[in-house]
């Protein structure tokens, strides 16, 4: 038998999820930044030193350009042809990522096939930040896109899903799944419901094993992260994944969730998951 929330209590969890959320779809700089140079010159050719264009794959509630404005132009001074899609809308111009993962994950298929087409590539690299590092593992897995990808770098994800620091958790002791069902579509974010404990994609995802035979995993996380939680639920504990910690590497960068999109930490350690090589260099990064 499943409890409902009272009713009384809807005001006071309505405030603490729309904050919580206000932090997962904050924006990585201002609305009317322009879009970055760092991506999508289709005139790019792979070299051999790179020979697998990146796609970005941009987290829940933004944009490409707001959330690789900062490692898009840092990977492409670095020799690579990037690529970025703003996936996920529920209307022209609108935020990315909102409706149903399985929909988003269609979307990029696409977007990676255009970009081999375009390349003249065989397969692509994808870095992913948050809900995109889903998507990320989801599409070689779900979509069978294995074939079409070498590596997979997936920043502060939610693999396993999130209880958002504890909220979702609480709904379930005080409301059941009743509340866990409700909390996310209560702001109109499809997207949401996917990717919280128990949601539809993270229930497709983790059916199985995640890693695909032939692809390179590595898996960044923060132990600072408050809107994926708990933090581990980004690792994927399987051969051929690499799961680090960013304090891992450089215990001075306490960088939260937003932070991994504009830390100069992660960008050297996105290059070295993609096999350039080379120590990272540590950085400070946003604590939120």
């Amino acid at each position: 038998m499943r409890l409902s929330i009272p009713k009384v209590l809807f005001p006071v969890f309505a405030a603490v999820s729309t904050a919580l959320l206000a932090v997962a779809l904050t924006p990585v700089g201002s609305a009317s930044a322009a879009p970055t140079s760092g991506y999508n010159d289709w005139s790019c050719r792979p070299s051999a030193a790179h020979p697998e264009p990146v796609v970005l794959l941009h987290g829940l509630g933004t944009t490409a350009e707001r959330n690789w404005s900062f490692h898009a132009p840092k990977l492409e001074a670095a020799g690579y042809c990037v690529y970025s899609i703003t996936y996920g809308q529920a209307s022209p111009g609108g935020r990315g990522g909102i409706i149903r993962i399985a929909e988003s994950a269609d979307q990029i298929a696409a977007f990676i096939d255009q970009v081999l087409a375009a390349t003249g590539a065989g397969k692509v690299d994808l870095v992913g930040h948050s809900e995109g590092g889903i998507l990320s593992l989801y599409v070689p897995k779900v979509l069978n896109y294995a074939p079409k990808v070498h590596r997979v770098v997936a920043l502060g994800q939610a693999t396993h899903g999130t209880t958002l620091s504890g909220v979702i958790t609480m709904g379930e002791l005080i409301g059941g799944q009743d509340f866990v069902d409700a909390f996310p579509n209560g702001v109109g974010c499809y997207g949401c419901s996917d990717v919280v404990v128990g949601g539809e994609a993270i229930a497709t995802l983790t059916d199985g094993p995640i890693a695909q035979r032939g692809v390179d995993y590595t898996i960044i996380a923060t132990r600072s992260d408050a809107v994926s939680t708990p933090t581990e639920t980004a690792f994927v504990r399987e051969p051929g994944v690499t799961n680090l910690y960013v304090q891992d590497v450089c215990p001075l960068d306490q960088v939260g969730h937003i932070g991994l999109a504009d830390d100069s930490t992660i960008t050297s350690m996105i290059l070295n998951a993609l096999g350039t090589g080379g120590a990272v260099e540590c950085g400070v990064g946003r604590p939120v």
